[in-house]
């Protein structure tokens, strides 16, 4: 089965384009990374803090199959909403360096939206690091709940 977000991965360079299109309204799909309660339910994770503005930040938590939490946060640079956030994204206690995502949020039609996210890396070297790990199905995993939890809310 085709994985529906499609990673764009050019050799040679330190960012990744990451696109997705979704059966939502745009506002239910901007409403997934905005409200930590929905927020909570696609990541899998805890939602310590979320500030939604310009110079906010965040903080969540997950914990793995054996008990262990792990933290993710950042500092959130740019929020539009239902057009783009633009925010810093750093996994507590990894060797993985803070990496810098632009998130952009476009209407297709009155049902459909698109995500499309512009994330770079320290280096090469870096984002090459991160495609080796299960990350776009991960990614596309985390979608799908988006798709699923949202819809619910139409």
């Amino acid at each position: 089965m085709e994985q529906k977000t499609k990673i764009q991965a050019e050799d040679g360079k330190q960012d990744l384009i990451i696109t997705r299109e979704f059966d939502l309204p745009l506002e239910l799909l901007f409403k997934a990374y905005e409200e930590p309660n929905i927020v909570e339910q696609w990541m899998g994770t805890k939602v310590l803090k979320l500030e939604n503005k310009k110079h906010g930040s965040y903080q969540f938590e997950t914990t793995d199959p054996k008990g262990n939490k792990h933290g993710f946060n950042g500092v959130i640079h740019e929020f539009v909403p239902t057009q783009k956030i633009t925010r810093t994204f750093e996994m507590e206690n990894t060797r993985f360096p803070i990496q810098l995502e632009f998130l952009e949020f476009e209407k297709l039609t009155e049902a459909t939206s698109k995500l499309t996210m512009h994330i770079v890396y320290r280096s090469v070297a870096d984002r090459d690091q991160m495609l080796k790990l299960p990350f776009a199905q991960g990614i596309n995993m985390a979608h799908n709940r988006i798709q699923d939890i949202v819809s619910n809310l139409k």
